[in-house]
């Protein structure tokens, strides 16, 4: 089973006006059974942008286009947002999906040009912070997790193959765990045709722990496992650090 992880906890705590102070971490680990590490990750506090991205399986150019989500996305996102005239919960919300979209288009485009690399694509989810308000965009299966008040609820949803099936009640969860179809996205960054990310935009209380990861975690580790993890450790490092640990010693 392949390993990929990339963890980023962000904290969040009231700071006055309703505006939130976050605390992040970001891990990334290789894991036990992969030769070479294809997440990557950004962070960018000021502008409350935070993402984590998986370059696609299998794919030629995954670490190519995963380190492209990385390093050229939050600059577009930040200046979709920027234009925006007013920051209203939808207007904020197309933004990010037109920035995902554009963002596609143009990393199709580019492996079109270098036949070494031609195919790629990878996984992104990107968070927002503004004020007292989280948005999320995402595409493929790398996921957002909240820990609210004990209670872990998973925020976005796979866009794969097996995801499909499981809605559709053609498989049950244990059968997706092993079906040959379980890494085939629908929905990623490089895809042909309009990528159309999922967004949705929540309020914050201010005491949440907020987990962006890929499936390096998620195919390891029971939601109840990271729950209990999120939820007894100190912190963002804490929490990276033992989900990490916890992964690799259930196979990595």
């Amino acid at each position: 089973m392949p390993y990929r992880l990339f963890l980023n906890g962000t904290y969040n705590k009231l700071l006055g006006m309703g505006a939130l102070r976050v605390g992040h971490f970001c891990l990334s680990d290789i894991g036990r059974r992969r030769e070479e590490n294809q997440d990557a990750w950004q962070a960018d506090p000021a502008a409350g942008l935070f993402l984590v991205s998986d370059g696609m399986g299998g794919m030629a150019g995954g670490g190519v286009a995963s380190k492209a989500v990385a390093e050229i996305l939050p600059k577009m996102a930040r200046e979709k947002l920027a234009a925006l005239p007013k920051r209203a919960s939808k207007a904020v919300r197309d933004a990010l999906g037109e920035t995902l979209a554009e963002f596609s288009a143009g990393l199709r485009e580019k492996g079109k040009e270098n036949a070494r690399l031609g195919g790629m694509g990878a996984t992104v989810v990107l968070a927002f912070i503004e004020g007292r308000c989280l948005y999320l965009a995402h595409l493929g299966d790398s996921r957002a997790y909240l820990l609210s008040g004990g209670n872990l609820k998973r925020l976005t949803k796979d866009h794969s193959i097996v995801a499909v099936m499981l809605e559709l009640g053609k498989i049950t969860p244990e059968e997706a765990e092993v079906h040959p179809a379980r890494h085939s996205m629908t929905r990623y960054a490089g895809m042909d045709g309009k990528a159309v990310a999922d967004t949705r935009m929540l309020r914050l209380k201010g005491a949440e722990r907020l987990l962006l990861c890929t499936d390096g975690l998620t195919n390891m580790l029971s939601d109840d496992k990271i729950r209990a993890a999120l939820a007894e450790a100190e912190g963002p490092e804490s929490a990276c650090t033992r989900l990490v640990a916890e992964a690799n010693e259930a196979g990595g």
